[in-house]
């Protein structure tokens, strides 16, 4: 591999930055995120860096520390594998942004044999696994056409420049007022309808920057900080109302998925609910339920996104969410959302930053907080990145302390409206894919066809379709096309009228499995394909 220091001179000269200019952007970075774990009007520290330490990173003098190393990540929006500074994880995606669309990433190793549990999480030898690079990935903020020579050194000084405003988009919306920011929220969602850009915002993994524990404690202390702006008193009426309003869209989004509704769900929100936000309130109590479920709404609107392929606003909609929480003081919402971002994650493939969002999920009073029905979700999918990182043993953990969670659960034990969805067939699914990803198809098989059996169909629609896809995928690799093909007709059976990319990526794979069959004489494999075909035309 690379040396970091070789990979750190290369991302600097690929965005024309000198020594000193990049020394200034680290340290720039390093004063905003000491900033954010202070009190307002307490002096925030800049790190001590400058050219010639980058010159020592860069020839290997010196090793770059953890804290210069998240610092560098975060300029350069990049992993420390991109960056050389560790090796990549098992099945870690590694791009650079000089990578050129179709070029060949690194090889990285699948983990060898893995001790099985009684959940199976059996693993195949170790196997090399090619990746695409991912594209459309560059930072914003460094500007390559600094490349263009004379004249350079004003045009970099203007980089840098937007480097050292843009280096903290990512911690831009913690340091903001809540109520500010669900504002700012509302206003780039009207602006993007209107652009019709849906595909405009850009999601990226070095966006997932989470606030420091002094953040917490000091959002949680704010109840009654803000001043009410309308004489409307807000009761425990309108929490009711705004609760039930966000178990009715979450229905629709489990039967029906994301794309249906989603609008109405943000008008809701950056309208309705804002206004109550901005009441006044007789009772703390009252403030902080309200604040609670505008924040699981928010949360909504962020996983419709997800579902259905609107990334960005997905992240943005998380983010809100997760304000929201904290300063409702709701550390078990706060772990449900953090939940959906490391899921979110996941399913793009960034495995690491899936890693630190699960554990931060897990961590402090949010999983203690949380019912065991809840907990039994933010541990099935802790284990997912467990295993997809390449760690067998913890996921295996994992997933025995999320089925004993499940187990324990009662419906008597006033579970937010959150959870409806989770109980077998939902730990079911999740297993197979923390199975799937760490090579134990026979185990993912199994667990796919118990959460296909005991799934309530009618109501989880666009999660069912998922699954069978998914059981589909595995027969396939398998080696068993016509009962891959049974699984797959099923699922776009259920798939008539839903409107999720998650389901849509799944009907895609199917066309991609089949093709793979060259040669066979199937005819269901054929009607397969064409169904699939005419489900994409129609759904696109």
């Amino acid at each position: 591999m690379t040396g970091g220091g070789n990979l750190i001179a290369r991302y600097r000269g690929w965005y024309h930055l000198s020594q000193p200019e990049l020394a200034e952007a680290v340290a720039d970075q390093g004063e905003r995120e000491d900033r954010l774990s202070r009190s307002p009007g307490e002096q925030a520290r800049r790190p001590a860096v400058n050219g010639n330490l980058v010159s020592r990173w860069e020839r290997g003098a010196c090793r770059v520390s953890s804290r210069y190393q998240r610092l560098l990540c975060s300029v350069f929006q990049a992993n420390p594998a991109e960056l050389g500074l560790r090796p990549p994880l098992p099945g870690e995606r590694i791009s650079h942004p000089w990578d050129e669309p179709g070029e060949a990433c690194t090889e990285v190793a699948v983990p060898g044999p893995r001790q099985s549990n009684r959940r199976g999480l059996d693993a195949p030898e170790a196997q090399p696994r090619q990746h695409s690079p991912q594209t459309g990935r560059s930072p914003r903020y460094l500007n390559p056409a600094l490349s263009d020579g004379p004249g350079r050194s004003q045009e970099a000084s203007t980089a840098v420049t937007t480097c050292h405003h843009a280096a903290l988009d990512a911690g831009r919306t913690w340091e903001m007022d809540t109520l500010a920011a669900l504002a700012e929220f509302g206003r780039r969602e009207v602006e993007v309808d209107r652009r019709q850009a849906l595909g405009a915002a850009v999601y990226s993994a070095a966006d997932l920057v989470l606030p420091t524990a002094s953040w917490w404690e000091q959002m949680a202390q704010r109840s009654g900080a803000h001043p009410a702006t309308s004489t409307y008193s807000v009761g425990w009426g309108d929490v009711e109302a705004v609760r039930e309003g966000v178990a009715l869209f979450s229905r629709i989004d489990q039967r029906r998925g994301g794309g249906h509704a989603r609008s109405a769900v943000v008008q809701y929100l950056t309208s309705d609910v804002a206004s109550y936000l901005h009441g006044s309130y007789a009772q703390a109590e009252v403030r902080r339920a309200m604040f609670s479920a505008a924040g699981e709404l928010a949360y909504l609107a962020g996983w419709m996104a997800f579902d259905d392929g609107q990334h960005a606003r997905a992240h943005a909609g998380f983010k809100i969410g997760l304000q929201l929480a904290a300063e409702a003081d709701d550390p078990a919402l706060a772990a449900h959302i953090l939940r959906a971002m490391a899921h979110q994650a996941l399913d793009l493939g960034h495995i690491e930053a899936a890693l630190n969002l699960s554990d931060a999920s897990m961590q402090r009073r949010r999983y203690a907080n949380a019912t065991p029905r809840e907990r039994a979700l933010i541990g099935v999918i802790y284990a997912r990145a467990q295993s997809a990182a390449g760690y067998p043993r913890q996921a295996a953990v994992a997933l025995l302390r999320a089925e004993d969670d499940l187990s324990s659960a009662s419906r008597v034990d006033n579970e937010p409206n959150r959870v409806f969805f989770f109980g077998e067939a939902s730990l079911a699914h999740e297993t197979g894919c923390a199975l799937r990803d760490g090579g134990d198809l026979d185990g993912a098989l199994r667990e796919f066809k118990r959460s296909v059996a005991t799934r309530k169909s009618a109501s989880f629609t666009r999660t069912h379709a998922v699954t069978l896809g998914y059981l589909g995928t595995v027969h396939a690799r398998r080696g068993s096309l016509e009962e891959a093909c049974a699984a797959w007709a099923e699922a776009l059976d259920v798939a008539d009228g839903i409107r999720s990319a998650r389901v849509r990526t799944v009907v895609s794979e199917m066309r991609s499995n089949i093709s793979q069959f060259h040669g066979t004489k199937l005819s269901t494999a054929t009607a397969i394909d064409i169904r699939a075909g005419s489900f994409l035309a129609n759904s696109s």
